[in-house]
């Protein structure tokens, strides 16, 4: 009779064969049904499978399970988050087409002016329209021992240190969503802001720290994960054109 791979060695073997060199036999058909009977959720557990299993015909009877349309199902859901993704993708694209327009033809506006005092009037009044915002200020701290503050237009006067506690110590830009606007920024105007960005205004060695404000009422117009490139190249424009109707040293 011959013996089984199965059975023990005989006396006097070894055994090594049963000392696991020899690998292991792949379960039957029938082992993997009794598994997956005993385990009616292992396809939901291991999802990945279904893209390698091919399909039953689809016949209705009771207890069949069409995997063709679980797959079906499965891509069709996969295709569904592909056009999402692709959908944002443009329209981030689209949205930043747009702000990189808005900034260009504001820089233009900006070197159009014709004095120092268009240069500022421009800066309060024409920017914001075409940026789409509400409220735009320039805010420059004051000396120490200044006491009387001049009011111009589109300029609001600081407390000394006060541009760095706003925007936290050598930060170039600060973005606030969702947030009031402060009265220190934005004057009578600082209930139309619902979220704003601060850009620090660096113009020469001889003036004070002074801050670029721009706010919007909608909460979401500015936020903490957007882009920045556009509104520093805004600010260092800002700065340029200061330093040359003032005539000022870098």
């Amino acid at each position: 009779m011959t013996r089984n791979r199965s059975d023990a060695a005989p006396k006097g073997g070894t055994g090594k064969e049963s000392a696991g060199k020899r690998p292991a036999a792949m379960p039957d058909a029938g082992q993997v049904a009794a598994y997956l009977r005993a385990h009616p959720g292992f396809l939901v557990d291991h999802p990945e499978l279904l893209d390698v299993l091919d399909p039953p015909a689809c016949n209705g009877g009771n207890g069949v399970v069409d995997l063709g349309r679980v797959m079906v199902e499965r891509l069709r859901k996969e295709v569904v988050e592909m056009a999402a993704a692709r959908d944002a993708v443009v329209e981030t694209g689209r949205s930043n087409l747009t702000a990189q327009a808005r900034v260009h033809k504001a820089v233009l506006v900006l070197l159009a002016a014709r004095s120092f005092e268009h240069f500022i009037e421009t800066l309060a009044t024409d920017l914001a329209i075409i940026l789409d915002l509400d409220m735009v200020m320039v805010g420059v701290e004051r000396n120490a021992d200044e006491i009387t503050r001049t009011q111009t237009a589109g300029v609001t006067r600081l407390e000394p240190q006060m541009v760095d506690g706003l925007m936290g110590l050598g930060q170039s830009v600060a973005l606030r969503g969702g947030t009031p606007g402060d009265p220190a920024l934005f004057g009578a105007g600082a209930g139309l802001v619902a979220s704003y960005a601060l850009l620090r205004l660096s113009i020469s060695s001889v003036t004070p720290p002074a801050v670029l404000a721009l706010g919007s009422r909608r909460p979401d117009h500015f936020h903490s994960g957007q882009g920045t490139e556009l509104l520093l190249f805004l600010a260092r424009v800002v700065e340029n054109c200061v330093r040359g109707w003032l005539n000022l040293p870098e």
